[in-house]
């Protein structure tokens, strides 16, 4: 809990000041106000960032956590749990989605087992894991708190060790089966939404997928009465 709270400290607002003056220097370009659109933004938005006009942005990573959720033996997911795996894997050899979308970008990637069902034996995977898999969040906690701290810490931990190799820029992502529905659950809880209006396909959920999904949330909502 040390880190996550001094971590939390650290956070800091965007260089209002730094924004400021870039924007004034992108209006003055040789070019129509505007005209390059959300390039623009986010131009001003890396100099509040990094507090720098001209941020060098060169040295990039994404950050992958693999994790199952207990919560799928409730048949919220179209897929089987088995594919968490496979996928981590495939991760790692940058066949995957976010594998084309790093070499583009010229990003390192970083796959981190933090809670597999099964035990991932390859160089190349970071072995965090904290349990196998998530417990079944509608008989109960899918985690207890010190799990969850040290889930944190965790990403926290590994995102420093990136620091450290001047990273500087670094992406964040996970891989597990059946993720959105413990997300959806804590955006309803956070956010006073209910279930059924922020519940979605998932990965190619049909309607009555979709309406048990809602229901299961709204399930493991009322029997753990989460304190947001």
């Amino acid at each position: 809990m040390k880190l996550f709270k001094k971590t939390v400290s650290r956070i800091e607002g965007l260089n209002e000041k730094m924004m400021k003056e870039c924007k004034d220097r992108v209006d003055n370009l040789i070019k129509p106000q505007g005209s390059l659109g959300k390039l623009e933004d986010l131009a001003i938005q890396m100099s509040g960032i990094t507090g720098e006009m001209f941020p060098v942005l060169d040295n990039k990573a994404i950050i992958v956590m693999s994790a199952d959720h207990g919560v799928c033996d409730e048949g919220v997911a179209s897929g089987l749990q088995v594919v968490t795996e496979v996928q981590t894997y495939n991760i790692t050899k940058g066949i995957t989605g976010v594998g084309a979308l790093a070499k583009i970008a010229g990003a390192d990637l970083i796959t981190v087992d933090i809670g597999v069902m099964n035990d991932l034996i390859y160089d190349n995977i970071i072995n965090r894991k904290i349990r196998y898999g998530t417990a079944n969040m509608t008989k109960g906690p899918a985690m207890t708190y010190e799990e969850a701290v040290k889930a944190l810490e965790t990403g926290i931990e590994i995102t420093e060790s990136e620091i450290k190799k001047g990273r500087k820029i670094i992406g964040t992502g996970e891989m597990g089966i059946g993720n959105t529905t413990p997300s959806t659950a804590i955006l309803s809880v956070m956010g006073d939404i209910h279930p059924s209006e922020i519940t979605g396909v998932g990965a190619n959920l049909d309607a009555a997928m979709v309406e048990n999904k809602a229901k299961v949330i709204e399930r493991a909502i009322a029997l753990n009465n989460p304190d947001k």
